[in-house]
């Protein structure tokens, strides 16, 4: 089955037919790194390394770019705040970001361009766009004409007499207030490059156009970001691409935001969780399923109810996991292919809430499987469920996320240790027929948040829900 996504500028679900046949190309706007990344920045990156893994499932050899913005107003105004270089502050959240990105188990991407490495290509686009009547300077800004370019706001579907878009400060010049910055004059104490148009520093937008076109060409597959970029970022970035003679993206594809109380994730808000204190509370894997497994599409209401859900049903997929590798004596190896329902959920614009139904479908069979001690089909689920979970870079049999294992594993030896004194007790309450003792410690192990199951081999604890 073909691949198809939802294309933001065609208002559709569209097949995906890439320009090189087995080859797919993809440009992420990644981070802006005035502050640490919050839950809301990472999902992004993750709905897109789920991407990126599915189509390497298919056979495609993928392109990933996810570029840093790291000069913006933001970053300028917390260094003046802050008394340090812009560039210690961008460095140090860069470094934050990918720390978030690994810890929830994403990919490297192929290339991860900042924008301040890349004034050359800025300045020649700038050039051509002025040569072709685009974009025009004023005061030592340069600002891109929006009414020489007749497509201009078709991906966001808006009427550009009826936009309202006003000078930002030191945006002096403009011949219509409507018109964006690609490049802006220098200020006192600013960092600034020499262009041929004075000192100054890049407007947001023209660093993507020109990224992408370094490293994917003037046309390429899949161009990603976040909802909210579609307007200003996105129609700003087509308008000078196109204008520039470049194709640009075929598809434009976007995930929706994590909202807390109904409102878009963010620092301005108040109300940013951050990946380096998430991380202390919930384990990684667990982020990562909860980030992960709704569709791209769909919001994310955040909760500690919703994360504690999620915790429980990822706890179910591991126990099965566990169970099985208990009786095989060993770890089975991943299916070399998943079942077909999973691929065609995957295949039908990422429907990952479909394929997660899939996962837990075969978990129930190898569950069965496992009662009626058919050890040869619970260990072939098992090998199914390992394959589906590693496109989803959920499989905790991974050696991505040993580490974590390797963190708790002093942790559990000694609770096994405490756990399974009080399990004792409980033994030799059953052993002398005092039922009553017996459920009673029962009962407070589970008040404790622990789970016992009482097995041919004795009894077995696993956490339960928080």
């Amino acid at each position: 089955m073909t691949i198809r996504l939802y294309d933001t500028s065609a208002r559709q679900i569209r097949d995906f037919a890439p320009l090189t046949p087995g080859c797919v190309s993809i440009y992420l706007c990644g981070a802006t790194v005035q502050s640490a990344p919050h839950i809301g920045h990472i999902r992004s990156g993750l709905n897109f390394d789920i991407l990126r893994r599915w189509f390497a499932y298919r056979g495609y050899d993928v392109t990933f770019i996810r570029n840093v913005t790291d000069i913006d107003d933001k970053i300028i105004k917390k260094s003046a705040e802050q008394e340090r270089p812009w560039w210690a502050i961008g460095y140090e959240n860069e470094r934050a970001f990918n720390n978030g990105y690994d810890a929830l188990g994403c990919l490297p991407p192929t290339y991860e361009p900042r924008a301040t490495g890349h004034v050359p290509e800025m300045i020649e686009m700038m050039r051509g766009l002025i040569e072709r009547g685009h974009a025009y300077e004023a005061d030592g800004n340069v600002y891109f004409d929006v009414r020489s370019f007749p497509e201009y706001l078709e991906l966001s579907n808006q009427d550009l007499d009826e936009l309202r878009q006003p000078s930002g400060e030191g945006e002096t010049g403009k011949r219509d207030p409507r018109d964006f910055a690609m490049w802006k004059a220098a200020k006192p104490g600013e960092p600034s490059w020499e262009t041929p148009w004075g000192r100054g520093r890049p407007g947001w937008h023209l660093e993507c156009s020109a990224m992408a076109h370094k490293y994917l060409g003037s046309a390429f597959d899949i161009h990603g970001g976040g909802l909210d970029l579609v307007f200003p970022h996105h129609e700003n970035e087509i308008a000078q691409a196109k204008a520039y003679g470049d194709d640009f993206a075929t598809y434009w594809v976007h995930n929706a935001w994590v909202t807390m109380a109904g409102e878009k994730m963010s620092k301005s808000l108040g109300n940013s969780v951050l990946v380096s204190e998430m991380v202390k509370h919930w384990r990684p894997i667990v982020l990562r399923y909860y980030l992960g497994t709704p569709h791209y599409r769909s919001m994310i209401e955040y909760s500690e109810e919703a994360l504690r859900e999620a915790e429980s049903a990822f706890a179910r997929i591991e126990g099965f996991m566990q169970r099985v590798t208990e009786k095989a004596g060993e770890t089975p190896e991943p299916a070399t292919e998943v079942p077909p329902a999973f691929a065609e959920a995957m295949d039908d614009d990422l429907g990952v809430p479909q394929a997660l139904a899939v996962i837990h479908t075969t978990v129930r069979q190898g569950n069965s499987a496992l009662a009626a001690d058919d050890k040869e089909a619970a260990v072939a689920r098992l090998a199914e469920v390992r394959a589906m979970l590693g496109v989803l870079g959920l499989d905790p049999y991974d050696p991505h996320w040993a580490g974590e294992a390797d963190r708790g594993e002093d942790l559990h030896g000694a609770v096994d240790t405490l756990v399974r004194l009080v399990l004792d007790q409980r033994e030799a309450a059953r052993t002398r027929k005092d039922w009553a003792t017996a459920d009673a410690i029962r009962d407070q192990l589970q008040q404790s948040g622990l789970v016992i199951e009482d097995s041919p081999t004795g009894p077995r604890w696993t956490l339960g829900p928080r």
